[in-house]
């Protein structure tokens, strides 16, 4: 599975580098009014069409397909495969691949891929998180780095939230602790900046969905982190009505986290 994974992120992430690099791209909305891309239309057919033929009997998940968002089980596999739309719209390059495997509720597989950044996060076979370093091979895995959440310190907290959607009600929540960096990042890199120790929280006070967090959720955990719901600190589960989120704070234990 990691290895499926890895390969169908590299690939999509070469598709979406093919139309984020063209001098122009048709922009529309969707339903929801949420922008849509040739890029995130290339990336989820050929990621849908890879996971279906290796996993035929999973189900399978995806944001760019209405029609899987009614279906429910136990275990599947859950996709975003242009997370960060508007930051591909502005050329910002914080806009990642999302890949991940959910099982009884917890994501325990997933991958992570920045193409624009060049960096890639994944879980192995035994569960624990690295990531590779590039230049990558879609058929052979590269060096890769173990990684792992760092102590913090709550009189010195290193904060990431959203690039997109910050608002009052997060710099609130923020303001509740002791803070020596404020990172902004786009996309489902602000989960894999906490597992690789370069930020100790990231809380969401916004509408999200299980395919925007279910891959980076899953690098975290196999990082050492956690990510628990915003209003009791319960852990965060999968497989919730229409695949919808409530508010949440990732972070790396020890962060005395603050109530709402």
């Amino acid at each position: 599975m990691a290895t499926v994974f890895r390969e169908l992120a590299l690939e999509a992430g070469d598709k979406i580098m093919e139309i984020y690099n063209a001098d122009d791209f048709d922009v529309r909305a969707k339903s929801d009014d949420s922008p849509v891309t040739a890029a995130d239309e290339a990336a989820d057919a050929l990621i849908s069409t890879g996971l279906r033929a290796a996993f035929p009997n999973v189900l399978f998940v995806t944001e760019e397909q209405a029609a899987t968002h009614t279906e429910s089980a136990a275990n599947f596999i859950i996709v975003d495969p242009l997370d960060g739309t508007k930051e591909f719209i502005k050329r910002r390059g914080d806009f990642t691949v999302n890949i991940a495997y959910v099982e009884n509720g917890i994501p325990v597989r997933g991958v992570v891929y920045a193409p624009a950044k060049g960096r890639m996060f994944y879980t192995g076979a035994d569960g624990a998180t690295v990531e590779e370093v590039g230049p990558f091979d879609r058929k052979k895995q590269g060096l890769t780095n173990a990684i792992r959440v760092k102590k913090p310190d709550n009189n010195a907290l290193v904060v990431v939230a959203s690039k997109s959607h910050r608002d009052q009600a997060t710099d609130d929540y923020i303001s509740k602790y002791q803070t020596t960096d404020m990172t902004g990042a786009g996309s489902s890199l602000k989960f894999c900046l906490v597992a690789a120790g370069e930020a100790d929280l990231y809380p969401r006070l916004g509408r999200t969905m299980e395919w925007d967090t279910a891959a980076g959720h899953a690098v975290l955990n196999g990082a050492g982190g956690a990510v628990v719901r915003f209003d009791d600190h319960t852990p965060l589960t999968y497989g919730k009505p229409i695949y919808e989120n409530p508010f949440f704070i990732a972070y790396a234990p020890g962060v005395d986290l603050k109530p709402a």
